[in-house]
């Protein structure tokens, strides 16, 4: 986001490990793999759907290379098959904390540093029901490509857990007038998902609300909020999300460390909060009141 749908465009699903190759089993040391799917809000209220299907995951596996596996790269490193199944989401159903686990399954011990996700069957759909479908740039073919920074380790002990972000906001981009349903001729897709490790990663959340004159607290939905790594607010975000109707919004897959937060809403004064500090597996609770423009 400026535009994150997942909600957002942040939230979703199981995906991942449904189809190790055989060459695995001369592996004897495994570990429990999730993948969660989340997206970041849209915050058109224009729009009912954003629509994608995943029929393809797989991640690169910086172990010893599997000889003769067809998926080896330039590197030698074996990229394994984590699903091959046709799966279908909505992206604006998740969003605000709701995730889909798209992989839960037993893969060899060690570092992953990058999936691959494969998509067809993009496709936008109006509040009037009017639908855009849009051409996926190289998704089907070769995947998009979602580096892991730092890299997830599996290993035999506990479970770990990635969630990838697909920003609904950034990779649907509108055509024409977005300040009607009328003036929309349709979107460009240009995939942006970011891969969270969760043992790295926080959660951002709160509520973003205004104060009227006889002090009565009003919930706003559709406030978008941007989150910068400190110091680069002249920069792109990192991550968006739209508040939802009473107001909340939450950003989950934030590393660690610290950030600056916008707020912006038609009607109303930008506010900015910096230096907000993430810390690996907690909540961080920001609220915002925003005061109308006179």
């Amino acid at each position: 986001m400026k535009i994150k749908l997942l909600p957002s465009f942040i939230i979703l699903a199981s995906l991942f490990f449904s189809g190790c190759s055989e060459d695995l089993n001369t592996v004897s040391t495994m570990g429990r793999l999730t993948v969660h799917l989340t997206d970041a809000p849209f915050p058109y209220a224009l729009i009912s759907e954003a629509n994608v299907t995943i029929f393809k995951v797989d991640a690169r596996y910086k172990g010893d290379s599997m000889e003769g596996d067809e998926n080896n790269d330039d590197n030698g490193n074996s990229f394994i098959v984590l699903m091959e199944e046709e799966r279908d989401f909505n992206l604006l159903t998740l969003t605000n904390g709701i995730t889909e686990t798209l992989v839960d399954i037993n893969v060899p011990t060690g570092s992953y540093d990058l999936i691959r996700i494969y998509v067809k069957g993009i496709n936008v759909v109006l509040k009037d029901g009017s639908t855009f479908d849009l051409k996926v740039p190289s998704g089907e073919q070769t995947g998009i490509k979602v580096f892991v920074k730092p890299s997830i380790n599996v290993s035999g002990e506990i479970s770990s857990d990635l969630l990838l972000d697909f920003d609904v906001g950034r990779s649907f981009i509108p055509k024409g007038n977005i300040k009607n349903i009328s003036g929309i001729t349709g979107f460009n897709f240009k995939p942006v998902i970011k891969a969270s490790n969760m043992s790295f990663a926080g959660t951002l959340s709160g509520l973003v609300s205004t104060k009227m004159e006889d002090s009565e607290i009003i919930v706003l939905e559709n406030a978008m909020v941007s989150v910068y790594e400190a110091g680069t607010l002249e920069e792109e975000p990192i991550m968006t999300a739209a508040t939802d109707k009473d107001g909340k919004y939450t950003i989950m897959g934030l590393n660690a460390g610290s950030y600056d937060v916008v707020v912006e809403l038609d009607g109303y004064e930008t506010q900015t909060v910096e230096e907000i500090t993430i810390v690996s597996g907690n909540k961080i609770i920001q609220d915002f009141d925003l005061v109308p423009v006179p």
